[in-house]
């Protein structure tokens, strides 16, 4: 039988060991997922929503075990990773609020001799490919919403935080959910691509690389399913010369390099208005500089470990081309023992004087390193910020909101902030542009991508 294994990025051993589903256990699962589907959608909704609320409560009861086994998965700080469990909390109580609302039947306007109206119908199976980045919160945005929706799921976590997905049918089997209503698969590449092309799923939410949304479309081809892609971004920010720099640079900044920069909606690109580049610069730098590298299961770490050494050293060639072709880096990385090539640590780098001609500014780095470029005017910002392959997010700082709203609607984004980054709010559609994937995920607009209307027109006798 073919296992998996999981190697922890913070001292390269391995943490997690699982046997990977064979064929009878992968039929079996769906087979049960299909099975369930029937009843539960017949549940009334207020007991979906009960049921799916005890879920959250047994969930969050485990926090510090939870964060303990995250740092150990994916190499996050241990100060942060508990904030990954209320940012779970958050989003599942926020859409479990939300059900009522969106999945109401539509009435329409009398209409003598008939009776008009539009349901919203769940699709049956669900398949949910979450990634190892913010595996519980990524999971979450398509988990709760499709069971609250009348779906089954089946959950296929990534291979870096297989002890995620377990956790949550654990506590899904606490609150005590029907049996096949929430399973989940530890998966080869091959079966979950035979998965996908199952007719007897529905649904397909996949969170992850553009190569792997290219997967699931082959994959999903021809049989004319819904299919949500969150396939990351190359997120800008732009700071005007009217900032408030003492607020902008931190909020910026953490939006780069919390999770050591592994976030598809951190910010990967800043333009930074002539007047105060050098004092945004020096300030950025010296922010940066106090971010400390370490083991994260060390409460004082502040910046943890990339996932694999590959990843790191992936970063790292971004960094050396991009100095190589005339940037300028302001971090020494001598000043950080731990970062060596071929480990999975890496020094944070902020690097000025870039152009859109550097891989650093076009692809996604998904790492500590941020690039500064200075612009004469908002135009120009507009211009480099829509210059992009991706769009996920975009922000702008501003003390003037009127400017910073007029410009947001000119960004090519799925989300447009001003004067906050790196963050998602349930009640609003998680959606992107271009190669930030396709679809729709929280919010009120999230239920329509899964289910599909019916419309009933009822002519009296």
């Amino acid at each position: 039988m073919a296992r998996q294994h999981t190697i922890s990025p913070v001292d390269g051993g391995v943490y997690v060991e699982r046997e990977l589903a064979e064929k009878a256990q992968i039929e079996a699962c769906v087979a049960d997922a299909v099975a369930a589907q029937r009843a539960w959608r017949e549940t009334p909704l207020a007991e979906r929503a009960r049921l799916c609320t005890a879920m959250v409560d047994a969930f969050v009861a485990r926090r510090d075990k939870l964060a303990e086994e995250l740092t150990w998965q994916m190499g996050r700080p241990i100060a942060a990773a508990g904030g990954e469990i209320g940012g779970f909390e958050e989003r599942a109580r926020g859409m479990i609020a939300l059900a009522e609302s969106a999945l109401a039947p539509i009435r329409l306007a009398d209409k003598p001799g008939f009776t008009r109206y539009i349901t919203r119908e769940p699709l049956g199976v669900s398949l949910i490919v979450a990634p190892w980045n913010f595996p519980f919160m990524t999971a979450v945005n398509a988990v709760v919403p499709a069971i609250m929706a009348g779906n089954t799921v089946i959950l296929k976590h990534s291979a870096q935080t297989p002890l995620c997905a377990e956790r949550i049918h654990e506590a899904f089997q606490a609150a005590g959910l029907p049996e096949g209503v929430f399973q989940f698969l530890h998966l080869a590449h091959a079966d979950t691509e035979a998965l996908i092309r199952d007719s007897r799923i529905a649904h397909v939410s996949f969170t992850g690389s553009v190569a792997g949304g290219e997967m699931v479309e082959r994959n999903a081809a021809g049989r004319f399913i819904a299919t949500g892609l969150e396939l990351g971004g190359k997120d800008p920010a732009y700071i005007r010369a009217d900032v408030d720099l003492d607020a902008a640079v931190p909020a910026v900044m953490d939006g780069a390099f919390f999770n050591s920069g592994q976030s598809c909606c951190g910010i990967e690109r800043i333009y930074v208005h002539r007047d105060i580049a050098e004092a945004f610069v020096e300030r950025a730098v010296a922010w940066v500089r106090e971010l400390r590298l370490g083991n994260p299961t060390d409460p004082q770490t502040t910046l943890g470990p990339l996932v694999r050494p590959a990843a790191a050293d992936f970063v790292r060639g971004q960094i050396e081309a991009a100095v190589a072709a005339g940037a300028k880096a302001w971090i020494d990385p001598a000043d950080y023992p731990l970062s060596v090539p071929g480990s999975a640590y890496l020094a944070p780098q902020v690097l000025t004087q870039v152009t859109h001609d550097m891989a650093v500014m076009r692809e996604e780095s998904f790492g500590p390193v941020v690039g500064i470029m200075t612009v004469a005017d908002d135009d120009e910002a507009v211009a480099l910020m829509n210059d992009s392959a991706f769009g996920l997010t975009a922000a702008v700082f501003t003390r003037d909101l009127a400017v910073g709203e007029a410009l947001a609607k000119r960004l090519d984004a799925g989300t447009v902030f001003t004067n906050r980054c790196d963050y998602l709010d349930p009640e609003l559609a998680w959606t992107g542009i271009k190669q930030s994937g396709r679809g729709c995920s929280l919010s009120q607009v999230g239920y329509e991508t899964l289910t599909r209307p019916k419309s009933f027109h009822l002519k009296h006798a």
